[in-house]
């Protein structure tokens, strides 16, 4: 069966989704459409707006046939670590093509990009320690570095979709046999755009309206199910984590908090005095952010803080990559029997007691994502892959 994928996180599902999902069969000719997604804490170091079981349900009721989750390790990273685990899984299930959103709007040669970027690694490593470190972001330095090495396509490292797309790219083009690249132009609604279009609108605002209690507006941007769910369903913010995330910073020692994953150059004193006169998440966030530290970065190390993790277990949770199945249609399950046989990573359709070693990290996430609202169901033992018929 021809597959084409798409690396996604649906915070929450929305019209443009459904639009990727079936441009995506469209334009690759697939015959199943697999979407690797985030689980309950996504990219931007932000906790889904509803859980993975309700945001795979909706995939998989419009236009998606088998939904995989992407483990917490690779889920709540950089974009090329993100772009990492959502490639590799595809290449794991045999997946011959990629479609994947971009906000870029000039020509780009994407696959051409991978692969000078997998050729030239060395001298992009060097020009990159250059101006490390000279007080700008790190989507700063890198569209320095290109501006030098890869002149003539003007790349702007500030667009997320565009970033995440080059990072695809490069990953894509370090396999045997890459998938096709099908990037897919945004036309209306941007990723940081608050308006609300026709048919259209970004996941952020929506989320917005949602937390304004302002769903009415927003219904015609969404599939009905959707719908239904954001208004029925227990729906998380970081306010809901602020209490917890709070007591970690301050009833921590400097050095446990040394301890967690990407604790560098001295950030956590900053961190816990900012915890110490800050009365929610957005208060805490506007003290703790600086030149050096964006949002992104400083709301990916609060849910390192929160979760409790550690450089080991990241790495751990590297080396044991997996693919657990959170839902599928007819086709997609008929897709799974025919490649079964030849997954290159083992399958997960039910997460057991023996699982819990391998898959800790992922458990543990789970567990402090219920603690956001006493409504969210168990995310872990106990589910079976959702099934639509």
């Amino acid at each position: 069966m021809k597959s084409c994928g798409i690396i996604v996180e649906y915070n929450p599902f929305h019209n443009g989704h459904q639009y990727h999902a079936k441009k995506a069969r469209e334009i690759s000719g697939a015959e199943v459409v697999i979407a690797v997604m985030s689980g309950n804490f996504l990219q931007r170091g932000e906790p889904a707006i509803i859980d993975k079981w309700a945001r795979a349900n909706e995939a998989l009721n419009h236009g998606i046939d088998l939904v995989i989750e992407l483990p917490f390790a690779y889920a709540v990273q950089s974009a090329d670590y993100f772009a990492a685990g959502g490639v590799k899984l595809l290449q794991a299930l045999h997946c011959e093509a990629l479609c994947f959103g971009t906000d870029n709007q000039t020509e780009m040669d994407y696959e051409h990009f991978g692969e000078f970027v997998n050729h030239h690694q060395i001298e992009i490593d060097q020009a990159y320690q250059t101006i490390k470190n000279n007080g700008m972001s790190y989507p700063q330095q890198m569209t320095e570095v290109f501006r030098t090495l890869y002149p003539n396509n003007g790349l702007d490292f500030s667009s997320p979709n565009h970033i995440l797309g080059l990072s695809y790219a490069k990953e894509n083009a370090t396999y045997e046999k890459p998938m096709i690249l099908y990037p897919l132009r945004r036309e209306q609604a941007g990723y940081h755009d608050t308006k609300i279009y026709q048919e259209f609108a970004s996941a952020t605002a929506i989320r917005k309206a949602v937390f304004s209690g302002e769903l009415e507006k927003i219904k015609q941007v969404l599939p009905e199910q959707v719908a239904i769910d954001l208004a029925n369903s227990p729906t998380v913010s970081w306010e809901n984590y602020w209490p917890l995330l709070k007591y970690k910073l301050i009833s921590s020692s400097i050095t446990e908090l040394q301890e967690i994953y990407q604790m560098k150059e001295g950030i956590e004193y900053r961190l816990q005095e900012a915890a110490k006169v800050s009365d929610s998440f957005q208060t805490f966030m506007k003290q703790a952010k600086t030149k050096r530290y964006t949002w992104t970065r400083l709301q990916r190390l609060a849910t390192y803080i929160l979760t409790n993790v550690k450089q080991q277990e990241i790495e751990n949770s590297w080396n044991y990559s997996h693919l657990q199945v959170l839902g599928f249609t007819e086709q997609g399950q008929r897709f799974l029997r025919e490649e079964k046989k030849k997954l290159a990573l083992p399958l997960i359709t039910k997460v057991s007691k023996n699982l819990t070693t391998q898959l800790a990290l992922d458990i543990r996430s789970n567990q402090l994502y219920q603690l956001g609202n006493d409504h969210i169901l168990e995310q872990s033992f106990g589910r079976f892959p959702i099934r639509i018929s």
